[in-house]
This record gives C-alpha cells, sequence and structure tokens, in this order.
C-alpha cells in the first residue's frame, strides 16, 4: 500500500537569531559609511584609472637617448631632466642630461645664451658627481662641460681655471676606470685646449682604438686633427661620427666649416670652388633635417652664408641671413652678420640699419628696416642691442666707419660715430691694430667735416690734384 504523505499547507517558521541580526546591523551601518566616504572622496572607487601613469627613469632615458640620436637636443633634454625628477639618485641620468646640454650650445648663436646652458650643464654634471663620487662616466661629462665653457669664457684667468678643473676631472674619470674610452676622449679635448698638442693626439688614438664605436670619440679625433691643421682627415673623423649619429647636424656643420677652411685655402679656383660647393651640401643637408625634424634652426643658413661671403657671392649670403631671420628676428647677432654682408656688398645706407639694429637695438618696426624689409615670413620684433666684445667689435668697427663715411653737412652721423668710436677705444677688445686705425680715421673724417678742413691738410700730407668728378666717400 502506497501512503502519500500530506504537506503542511504553512512552513515552520525559524527561530531568530540575535547575533544574526547583530551582523545584519553591522553590515548595513558599514554600507552607509562606506556609500558617504565614496561621496565626500574618501574613497575612490576600483578600477579607476590613476591620475598620471607611473614611469620609470629609465623610460625617459631610453626617450632622451632616442631623441638625441634622432637630433631632437631639445626634446632629449627634457626627458632627461623627466627622468632627474622620478629618479634623482641615479647619477648616470644627471651625466646624460649635462652631456646632451653641453652638446646643444652647439645650435644656439648668442654668447649670453651658450654660457648660460652651459652653466645648466656644469650644474647637472656636479650633480651627478654629489650623488655617485665614484662614476667615472658623471666625472668626465663634467670635464666635458667645463671644457666647453671655457672655450666660450673672455677672461683669460677664468679661462685657465676652467680648464684646470676639467683636466683634474678628466684625469679623475680615468683613475676611476681607464677603460673609458669617452673618459679618454673628453681628456684629449682638454688638452688641445691647453694646447697639448701631442699628448692629446697619444690620449685620443687610445680612445679611438678602445672603442672606435661612440660618436663623442670620432668627433674629438677630428677636433685634434684640427688642431694640427689636418682639415682632410678631421672631415674622415667627422663622417665617421655622422655614419654613427647620422641625425646630429653639430657635426655636418662642423664637416662643412673643414671644406670651407680648404677652398679658402686652396691656391686653385677649380680646386676651391668643388670644396666651397662641397662645404655648401653639408649645410645644405644640416638645413634638409632639420626641415624632416621641424626643428626651426637658423644656425645652417648662416654656415651657408659665410661660405658665400668667402665666395664673393654677397647677394646670396645676405638671402642666407634673412632667412635666419625669419627663425629668431630677435637675435642681434643676425642683423650684426647682415650688416656685415651688406657693407662688402657695397650697400652702406641699408648696412647702417641693420648695424644700428645690432648695436643699438631697434623697435619692431624698426627691425624690418634693419634686414631689409619684411616679406610674407617675416615677423616684426624688437631687438636688444648687443654690448662690445671681443665676438662684437667687429660690428662696432664697421657701423661707426659707415656713420662717418655717409656723413654730410646736410645729413651728419658724425655725434654717433664718435660717441661709438670712444666706447671702442675705452675698452680692453682692441686686439687688432686695424680696429685703432679705423677709429682714427673716424675722428679725421668728423674732424674735417666739422672744421672745412680737408684730411690731407690734418694728416700734413700734400693735396692731390682733385678729380673730374669727386668720388662717392666709402667706409
Amino acid at each position: 500500500m502506497n501512503i502519500q504523505y500530506r504537506r503542511n499547507i504553512f512552513r515552520r517558521r525559524d527561530d531568530t537569531s540575535v547575533y544574526r541580526m547583530f551582523f545584519f546591523v553591522v553590515l548595513i551601518l558599514a554600507g552607509v559609511w562606506l556609500i558617504r566616504a565614496v561621496h565626500q572622496g574618501e574613497v575612490k572607487p576600483l578600477f579607476l584609472p590613476t591620475p598620471t601613469p607611473t614611469r620609470f627613469a629609465a623610460s625617459y632615458t631610453l626617450e632622451g637617448d632616442a631623441y638625441f640620436t634622432a637630433g631632437k637636443i631639445d626634446s632629449a633634454i627634457q626627458a632627461y631632466k623627466d627622468a632627474t625628477i622620478v629618479d634623482p639618485a641615479n647619477a648616470e641620468v644627471w651625466a646624460q642630461l649635462s652631456r646632451v646640454q653641453t652638446y646643444s650650445t652647439a645650435l644656439i648663436v648668442q654668447q649670453e645664451n651658450i654660457l648660460a646652458r652651459l652653466d645648466e650643464a656644469i650644474a647637472s654634471a656636479e650633480k651627478a658627481v654629489a650623488v655617485n663620487p665614484d662614476s667615472s662616466y658623471a666625472h668626465a661629462v663634467l670635464a666635458f662641460a667645463l671644457d666647453w665653457k671655457a672655450s666660450y669664457t673672455p677672461d683669460e684667468r677664468e679661462r685657465q681655471s676652467l680648464l684646470q678643473k676639467s683636466e683634474q676631472f678628466a684625469v679623475r674619470s680615468i683613475q676611476l676606470d681607464n677603460t673609458n674610452a669617452l673618459a679618454q676622449a673628453f681628456y684629449a679635448e682638454v688638452l688641445v685646449d691647453q694646447q697639448k698638442w701631442t699628448q692629446a693626439q697619444q690620449v685620443i688614438e687610445q680612445a679611438v682604438a678602445a672603442d672606435p664605436n661612440q660618436m663623442d670619440v670620432h668627433r674629438v679625433n677630428a677636433y685634434v686633427l684640427e688642431s694640427f691643421g689636418e682639415y682632410a682627415l678631421a672631415i674622415e673623423a667627422y663622417d665617421r661620427a655622422i655614419a654613427i649619429a647620422p641625425n646630429l647636424t653639430f657635426l655636418y656643420l662642423r664637416a662643412g666649416a673643414g671644406y670651407r677652411r680648404l677652398a679658402f685655402e686652396s691656391p686653385n679656383e677649380d680646386v676651391q670652388r668643388q670644396l666651397y660647393e662641397k662645404s655648401l651640401e653639408y649645410f645644405a643637408q644640416t638645413a634638409r633635417i632639420n626641415e624632416q625634424l621641424g626643428v626651426k634652426d637658423p644656425v645652417p643658413y648662416i654656415s651657408i652664408a659665410k661660405t658665400y661671403s668667402q665666395m664673393g657671392q654677397f647677394f646670396i649670403a645676405i638671402r642666407n641671413v634673412q632667412k635666419a631671420i625669419e627663425f629668431e628676428p630677435f637675435n642681434p647677432v643676425f642683423y650684426g652678420e647682415l650688416g656685415m654682408l651688406y657693407h662688402k656688398n657695397r650697400n652702406y645706407e641699408t648696412g647702417i640699419l641693420a648695424l644700428g639694429c645690432a648695436i643699438n637695438g631697434c623697435t619692431a618696426e624698426e627691425s624690418c628696416d634693419g634686414r631689409g624689409g619684411c616679406g610674407p615670413n617675416d615677423t616684426p620684433a624688437e631687438v636688444v642691442g648687443l654690448s662690445l666684445s671681443s665676438g662684437t667689435v667687429y660690428y662696432y668697427d664697421v657701423y661707426a666707419s659707415e656713420l662717418a663715411a655717409l656723413s654730410t653737412s646736410k645729413v651728419n652721423h658724425c655725434p654717433q660715430a664718435l660717441e661709438i668710436a670712444a666706447v671702442i677705444e675705452a675698452s680692453e677688445h682692441i686686439q687688432d691694430p686695424n680696429i685703432a686705425a679705423d677709429m682714427t680715421v673716424v675722428r679725421n673724417i668728423c674732424t674735417s667735416l666739422e672744421t672745412g678742413v680737408s684730411i690731407q691738410e690734418l694728416l700734413g700730407t700734400p693735396t692731390a690734384e682733385p678729380p673730374m668728378t669727386e668720388p662717392t666717400p666709402t667706409p
């Protein structure tokens, strides 16, 4: 017999547990607290992205290496700076930053900007040495930065002090690691600047033999060869450096300058022309690399202008300086170079405007006049004048000479010419006796104009028969 059990119509209620109720109350209170904390920002929801991605210093360093090899120097500097922020106790990162900061000065024109960047490079290298006093690489780079600053320091005593410090750090770097080819190369560069050419040659030959795969080693080898006047061999060394780092434009600039020097010294006109053309090829390659990288660097155009100037083709030289001014319309050095070219091209009136911008400074509107007129790609810009130094004294010299030579009784520039002459004569930058002679001519011309007495009478020389046509006075 099958007996079916009847189901209960009503289910039996379980006994309520006090502990279970307490657990639920605690859970509810915790949930309320969590929701309140999320709304107030005290607790972040899960799986949210971090505000800034975390990167290691090695990542920034690799990025800086890539930028430097590609020729993007400013981007490389920024990447290395980011690496030092992430890992400030890494001596190698500080040293790499200093090395690139030093090389970047090869692409800067104004001396005060060069010195400022070199001070940054020295500070970075000193930080590297402080972080790791036993780092051969850090000491080598500090020697490198100090040596390059010595090259741009006008004061001879300070220059010798910098060279002495540079030598000490280079020697210390080799003591820490006598297989460091980079340290040997930078030491050879210091020796050249100390005029210890034979010793420099011995040291750089060791560096080339030890590691022929470093750009710095071949660059310094070329520098040593240049000190011996071996410009053809120096160009070969620069070519080897270019093969290792084909986007570093300052290597092309140095090689191009070597060809220009060979052309200047060649007695054969055909050979001279070929060498000048080779020089222009290197400078043009530099401009193409910059264009591909989107780098607006005026230096290649200044180098092209100098080459054409030596070739006697002043008009095309002027056009290249004007192209450089398109990139840096505020740079007084470019106006000085432009004024010198106008002077060589016998365009003295425009030369006065350009040199006036370089020396006295000029407004944005006057800067257009100083560059021979603003074209569609030109930007008017205010220019701050250059102070007198060994690098700018020739601008002052030609400017004073042109002002005096173009002075007439109606348009008299002599007051300004005499003022500039007095500044030059009171300075310590007259190492060229021709400049002192030019200032004497300036004073004689202005005295003659003021008194009506001819220059021949002022000098006590007999007056020659006047020509049929009065020639135009030239500086």
